[in-house]
């Protein structure tokens, strides 16, 4: 089951749309979570801990904080990375695309845009 997980730096649209096409969907938004102000490196390891999925727009230092993780030996659920201009609807379909057809495991330790250029 993929389980995701919206940063500070994700539109709230991008969360509110994705729930509201598919109510089963378990996306943790920033509220939720308390992730206002919270460092990168504590966002990762709060969704590493509950197997969730970063969403994000934070290209500048999510990417490079995840490859510390993983040059650490630490692991990660994925990290999906979206950017801003990106229109919203866009990315609820990839998002629910990913989250309907496919498997956790496909995404483990990979950072990725989303959707794809």
């Amino acid at each position: 089951m993929i389980r995701f997980l919206a940063d500070a730096s994700l539109r709230d649209a991008i969360v509110s749309g994705c729930l509201r096409r598919e109510p089963a969907i378990d996306f943790l938004s920033t509220n939720d979570a308390t992730l206002a102000g919270v460092p990168d490196p504590e966002v990762l390891a709060l969704a590493a801990a509950q197997s969730r999925i970063p969403v994000t727009s934070d290209w500048k230092t999510m990417p490079r904080h995840s490859g510390q993780l993983l040059e650490t030996g630490g692991s990660s659920a994925g990290v999906f990375l979206v950017k801003q201009h990106t229109p919203v609807a866009d990315v609820i379909e990839a998002l629910l695309l990913v989250w309907a057809a496919s498997d956790a495991d496909e995404w483990k330790n990979r950072m990725l845009e989303i959707p794809e250029s």
